[in-house]
């Protein structure tokens, strides 16, 4: 359950990595999430809370990393993919950073690592932008109270359990695999002019044409594979952020979410956005309180001793409700920097459910679409395949505009 994200930045002149180490370490203490560790409870049983450490030191969370196998046409994704795979410390705060210096072009990344339980996508960039230059740390969306009755919020709940049973199904081969730590990354982007223009000719959400040209893509990547497409559809977990919806701000996430079902077995790229249109527009219309996808809802309204039993439990059903998580990342459209030094790119990455092969994650910034792939690195050792099909796709949609 760890996610982050790659960040790219283009200085003007050679970086002092010690200098950008201290100044992260600087900025890091600042940031009061970053400071908490996970303490057990002793009741109710099961239970934990956030606490200060009282040992921390945000430099023990930063380490720098000079490239040396330059030789690798992608080294960045390389490495990211060897250190993403490394487990925190249960028993520290919850995230590292890398620095990442060595590349010809005198460019450097940081890589940011994060436990999902410390906070969640939106939650995540209020963390970065705590690091970056001249950007105050977001403020949590203000709390919007919805008072229900018991009864209502008991109707509820019974709903999404009795939705999220119908909605079981076999899982998706290849995008259900046994589980393993060993971790692959692919990065591409799309250019958002692009996006824009079949936008103008097609309609649909930014987010609509994005899930569209994945769609695409993965219909590719199962051809290349040798494996039947037509007839076919992938089924993926769109989370959706319901901060300042939620009565309670207990943990450091507030997640519902939405399935659609993706649907690469259509040759035609129009007709493929037209379902994901469709199909996204059913999910808005109920809301994201509602049907399989709001699953995530239920960990709040469990009992701490039931919720560890239920995690374990939805984690071995992950493959019967989605086949992956295609997530978005909000990034501000503003122009960020580190030390002076431009951010380029920004690639997230989501974590793999359990069992699961696949894991996208989408950041839309200034003239680009960034998206970052996360694979099971036993099951998919053809994650190139797949980052070159979105290409591919976005092509084909574009060819129709």
């Amino acid at each position: 359950m760890q996610m982050g994200a790659a960040l790219v930045f283009a200085p003007e002149e050679a970086i002092d990595p010690d200098r950008l180490t201290a100044l992260l370490a600087r900025r890091a203490a600042d940031i009061p999430p970053l400071r908490r560790k996970i303490r057990a409870g002793l009741f109710p049983p099961g239970s934990a809370t956030w606490v200060d450490d009282p040992d921390f030191r945000a430099v023990h969370h930063i380490r720098h990393h000079r490239l040396t196998t330059l030789y690798d046409p992608d080294p960045l994704p390389e490495f990211a993919a060897r250190w993403i795979a490394e487990p925190l410390d249960p028993h520290r705060p919850l995230w590292e950073l890398a620095v990442v210096t060595g590349f010809p072009d005198g460019s450097f990344a940081v890589l940011l690592k994060l436990h999902h339980a410390l906070t969640d996508g939106a939650g995540a960039y209020a963390v970065a932008a705590g690091l970056l230059d001249g950007l105050p740390i977001p403020e949590r969306a203000p709390v919007i109270p919805q008072p229900r009755s018991p009864l209502s919020a008991a109707w509820e709940t019974a709903g999404i359990a009795s939705s999220v049973v119908r909605a079981a199904r076999p899982p998706c081969l290849p995008l259900a695999a046994p589980a393993t730590a060993e971790r692959r990354l692919g990065f591409t982007r799309l250019a958002s002019a692009d996006l824009r223009r079949i936008r103008r000719t097609h309609g649909g959400t930014t987010n609509d044409v994005v899930l569209a040209v994945l769609s695409g893509a993965l219909r590719e990547w199962f051809v290349n594979r040798g494996i039947r497409a037509t007839g076919r559809s992938v089924r993926a977990l769109i989370p959706v952020s319901v901060r300042g919806r939620a009565a309670e701000q207990r943990g450091g996430n507030k997640l519902s979410g939405y399935l659609c079902d993706l649907p690469i077995g259509l040759d035609d790229p129009v007709r493929r956005l037209a379902e994901v249109r469709a199909s996204m527009a059913r999910n808005k219309a109920a809301g994201p309180a509602r049907g399989a996808g709001a699953f995530p809802l239920l960990a709040d309204r469990m009992p701490a001793a039931l919720h560890r039993l239920g995690t374990r439990t939805a984690g071995l059903a992950a493959p019967l409700l989605f086949d992956l998580v295609v997530t978005t990342v909000p990034v501000p459209r503003a122009r960020h920097a580190l030390d002076g030094a431009p951010l380029a790119e920004v690639y997230p990455f989501v974590p793999l459910a359990p069992r699961q092969a696949v894991g996208i994650a989408v950041a839309p910034y200034r003239d680009s679409v960034h998206i970052g792939l996360q694979a099971n690195a036993d099951a998919v050792a053809d994650l190139g395949s797949l980052r070159d099909a979105v290409a591919k796709s976005a092509a084909e949609l574009l060819d129709v505009s």
